[in-house]
């Protein structure tokens, strides 16, 4: 498997994957409405202009991606996915570990995932996240935001 930063014209590959991914948190949900699933070629593409967007590539294809970019000290990352038939094999722990090197300067990374996604709130605890803040996403979903400290702050 090769990480390397994604180009503009990975961009449908990955809006594909984007949504075949999120079809199980929309069944999980009852929501198919949820932006991952909305999102069209001019969003992602819009996205693109402000997000570094990573890509996982197995046998030449695109099997998982991720993005994110800097709010002041903070990495915000994002549409962490991967290919439904490959998870559970440390693709998206590799994702989020290459993500973060990206953004070895930030002091913080902060990321969201629905509050019934145990699979995706095990993935962010087991790589040291931990929740911080719960919010109302829509009438189906409760978002979980879960905070990873880069620096160490004992000495404020």
């Amino acid at each position: 498997m090769i990480i390397e930063t994604a180009n503009k014209d990975d961009l449908r590959e990955i809006l594909a994957l984007q949504k075949l991914a999120y079809q199980s948190e929309a069944e999980l949900y009852d929501d198919h409405s949820i932006p991952p699933l909305t999102q069209t070629i001019d969003g992602i593409e819009a996205d693109f202009g402000s997000y570094l967007f990573l890509k996982a590539i197995i046998n030449g294809r695109i099997a998982g991606s991720v993005r994110a970019y800097m709010n002041q000290a903070t990495c915000l990352v994002g549409r962490l996915i991967v290919h439904p038939n490959l998870q559970n094999q440390g693709i998206g722990t590799k994702l989020l570990k290459a993500i973060e090197s990206h953004f070895s300067g930030a002091r913080r990374f902060e990321l969201f995932t629905g509050y019934i996604s145990e699979k995706n709130i095990h993935l962010y605890v087991k790589n040291g996240y931990r929740e911080f803040r719960r919010e109302q996403a829509s009438r189906n979903i409760l978002m979980v935001f879960m905070e990873k400290i880069a620096l160490d702050d004992h000495e404020n």
